[in-house]
């Protein structure tokens, strides 16, 4: 048993409990944003130059050369195969944040599609990055940021450190064409939570209410609270602002129970509850043992010496005690009852999964 594991479950168990028993007061532009103002990820291909020898020999590359020359002017002979060790062909993705203008910047990460060994010291030449809609939204190029690194020995050995395949250019895509948004267009503004929750929504439709009038707000569904607004664009955004920072209480989360099979690690939110139930927890160890022998047979008698085999077979049990959980135990009881048997995280995982099916435990158990 890890102590040291166990000490941490109860550290986190305790903060959430004490978190659990304050209500929070967030601003509504901390739980939900506006409709339709979103991101939209934008996508290009180009190359990279000025690689020390650690470009790719695709064949796509080379055409890719070949192509990028021929619109400069420059035509190669066709039976000149440009492979050059000092580029690469690339993938480029961006993010094109709402109401982003032209000629504002946006970060790019540029990764390696081909065989480069290394995209560190490079520069992306003029790219230009389409949307889902394949018109272009921006054009992409600048020196790269690369962390990662790779060195090979003679006798093959490497060391690689991060991913050197891999870098971002900060600031270098320039936005070519705005992106059209809802926000100046309409009668209303629509909110849409980042959790839905009936809940919230009525008490965020109560809030808004409240400092800007009756009716002004109404709740659409669990996720989306409408909010009539000015027509006039300059004095929608200030409407917005003030809506946005008006305070909401939000729900408590529902019980749920969390539990993550490849860390361990269990998170217990304070509205879970167990209703009556006895559990009773241990391991049992089986130990085999092999011990070889020697079979001599007598003298004169024709026989052969053989070896045959002796097993020991050991089987231990720990002695944990049965423990009781009353009705409607809070969080705290529970951590206690489990550790006071010296349940480690895997055995808390093995006795909620039992309670569950046991129909004892009133939240719902989520396994990641």
């Amino acid at each position: 048993m890890n102590m040291n594991m166990i000490k941490r479950f109860i550290f986190i168990t305790v903060l959430l409990i004490g978190c659990s028993s304050t209500v929070h007061a967030e601003r509504i532009k901390d739980i939900a944003t506006v409709q339709g103002m979103r991101t939209n990820q934008l996508v290009g291909y180009g190359l990279v130059v000025g690689l020390i020898s650690s470009g790719d020999k695709t064949k796509f590359t080379g055409q890719t050369l070949r192509s990028m020359l021929a619109r400069l002017g420059v035509r190669l002979p066709p039976d000149v195969d440009p492979k050059q060790k000092n580029i690469a062909a690339v993938s480029i993705a961006a993010e094109l944040p709402p109401f982003a203008k032209p000629g504002q910047k946006i970060d790019v990460t540029v990764s390696a599609i081909g065989d480069a060994k290394s995209l560190r010291g490079g520069m992306l030449l003029m790219s230009p990055l389409k949307g889902a809609d394949g018109q272009v939204y921006a054009i992409a190029q600048g020196s790269l940021v690369v962390s990662g690194v790779s060195a090979t020995g003679q006798s093959g050995s490497s060391v690689t450190v991060n991913n050197p395949n891999v870098g971002r250019i900060n600031g270098g895509a320039t936005v070519e064409r705005s992106v059209n948004t809802p926000f100046a267009s309409g009668k209303e503004l629509i909110f849409d939570l980042y959790t839905p929750d009936f809940t919230t929504a009525n008490r965020m439709v109560e809030s808004i209410n409240r400092e800007l009038g009756f009716d002004t707000a109404k709740a659409i569904d669990a996720t989306s609270v409408s909010v009539r607004a000015p027509l006039n664009p300059a004095q929608k955004v200030t409407f917005a602002s003030m809506v946005e920072n008006i305070i909401v209480a939000p729900d408590d989360a529902p019980a749920r129970i969390i539990i993550n099979s490849r860390t361990g690690t269990v998170v217990i939110n304070g509205k879970v509850t167990v209703q009556p139930a006895a559990v009773s927890h241990g391991n049992l160890s089986v130990t085999i043992s092999e011990t070889p022998q020697v079979s001599q047979p007598g003298p004169l008698s024709g026989g052969q010496t053989v070896v045959t085999p002796k097993s020991q077979v050991a089987v231990e049990e720990e002695k944990n005690q049965m423990f009781v959980f009353n009705p409607g135990v809070s969080l705290n009881e529970i951590v206690q009852s489990v550790n006071n048997v010296g349940a480690g995280p895997s055995d808390l995982m093995a006795i909620l999964e039992a309670l569950k099916a046991a129909g004892a435990i009133r939240a719902e158990l989520i396994i990641i």
